[in-house]
């Protein structure tokens, strides 16, 4: 079967799921309207990375995609299936937003998805106040679907991201240079959201525990892939030398797995990593010793690992012979090639 662009599988959905979540972030407030549509705007709604991943899992499930309904129609209680796991794509997308508005507070960032970050354009309080706001919308739209189990998971994933966020604030060294906490911080701050959005959308069919956890361990192993690239990605850039990223996250102090797996090669390095990352040198004499080191490699190596896991977490779905389903499986395990291969 010739491979699919899985993006474009599901193109017309997302941009109805685009439009419904640009009127649901329209607020009386004239201020915290166009802070909040800021990234839901034509042009600034980044990869929508999440929302494929959810819509494609919703069909992988077996799940048929009816006709869908024009915008405004399935603004009440949806009944249909495909529109509540539609849902859960756009609570996730707010969910994941606000989470951006809220880090980008407090790293001081200049610029999110290439134009200037909300905090930079409109202050830090009404930057705080918009990712407040949305995550009230994502919480009415999770109350609208009425179901639990679905509620639960969606409230650990936003207890996750405050958890993660607070141990990345961590100054204790034997938790910042440590690999389990870091994979710990990681798994809350970026695949605990995935993971349990991919479940919501099992549990919404009515699938048993098995295929639930199946959904959440392809979503959770994408994440921890999609985030150990990211972390090479800061420091390598779209080439393959050491030093043409963007380096944000060791200047921030921000300990990562490549400079982890050069650690434990080098524990000289722990000495430079100590002293800070305030003084340019030292970043330069860590990139040294990352140079030097597997420390890249090894975490393309662990985000192999990782991609494989979700892959193989498809590959245990209960067989299927519908085209769809077939297309969307191949298209989440295309998927979890892209995560490794990309190189922004």
């Amino acid at each position: 079967m010739e491979r699919v662009d899985p993006f474009s599988l599901v193109a017309n959905e997302l941009s109805l799921i685009a439009t419904r979540l640009r009127s649901m972030v329209a607020a009386e407030v004239p201020n915290l309207a166009s802070a909040a549509e800021y990234f839901f705007k034509i042009g600034a709604e980044g990869k929508r990375f999440r929302p494929t991943v959810l819509l494609l899992m919703a069909t992988a499930l077996d799940v048929h995609i009816p006709e869908l309904s024009p915008p405004g129609i399935g603004d009440t209680l949806p009944t249909d299936l495909r529109t509540r796991q539609q849902r859960i794509a756009e609570i996730t997308e707010m969910i994941h937003v606000a989470s951006l508005l809220h880090d980008d507070v407090l790293d001081d960032a200049d610029t999110r998805r290439g134009v200037g970050s909300l905090n930079a354009v409109m202050g830090n309080k009404l930057a705080v106040l918009a990712g407040d706001f949305l995550l009230s919308r994502a919480c009415l739209t999770l109350a609208s679907l009425k179901n639990t189990e679905v509620v639960t998971l969606i409230a650990t994933v936003i207890e996750n991201l405050v958890t993660g966020e607070t141990m990345q604030l961590t100054t204790a060294s034997n938790k910042r240079f440590s690999m389990e906490y870091y994979m710990q911080k990681t798994y809350n701050k970026t695949a605990s959201l995935i993971s349990n959005s991919c479940k919501s959308v099992a549990l919404l069919a009515g699938h048993t525990a098995e295929i639930a956890m199946l959904a959440f361990e392809y979503g959770k192993n994408l994440g921890l892939a999609f985030q150990l690239i990211d972390d090479v990605l800061d420091f390598t850039g779209t080439s393959a030398s050491l030093g043409k990223g963007s380096l944000s996250d060791i200047r921030h102090g921000i300990i990562t797995a490549p400079i982890l797996f050069a650690m434990e090669e080098y524990p000289q390095l722990r000495a430079v990593v100590d002293k800070g990352f305030d003084n340019p040198a030292n970043v330069d004499i860590a990139l040294e010793y990352l140079g030097k080191s597997r420390g890249i490699e090894r975490t393309k190596e662990l985000a192999m690992k990782h991609a494989n896991l979700a892959a193989a977490a498809i590959d245990s779905l209960p067989q299927s012979d519908d085209e769809d389903v077939i297309k969307s499986r191949q298209a989440l395990i295309d998927l979890t090639q892209r995560v490794i291969t990309r190189n922004k």
